[in-house]
């Protein structure tokens, strides 16, 4: 049986930021719960955890309320390389010193 998952407080507070971004960009659209939650195939009831950052929920639901708000083009770019400056440094490391191109033979 696997151990239950204890979430850091970074993520914690990443999942409460962003589901309070959630509720108010449904806010602002004035969409109600039931309306977003039936968009996102998914019951009110859920998407009152997502809104409230709860990480039991899949990121798949998050994936789906995002959709249903027209908000889902930004969670393919969360990993890209182009804003994973630990991955782009460590890369810039093993580059190698000098570039030699070795001899034909001809």
């Amino acid at each position: 049986m696997p151990s239950p998952h204890h979430p850091s407080a970074a993520v914690r507070k990443a999942l409460a930021k962003l589901g309070g971004d959630i509720r108010d960009a449904r806010r602002r659209r004035r969409l109600t719960m039931a309306l977003v939650a039936e968009r996102a195939f998914t019951s009110r009831s859920t998407l009152q955890r997502v809104e409230a950052g709860d990480p039991a929920v899949s990121i798949g639901i998050y994936a789906a309320v995002l959709q249903a708000l027209g908000l889902l083009d930004g969670v393919g770019q969360l990993a890209a390389q182009a804003v994973d400056e630990v991955g782009q440094a460590m890369a810039d490391k093993t580059l190698p010193q000098r570039v030699r191109l070795k001899p034909t033979k001809d």
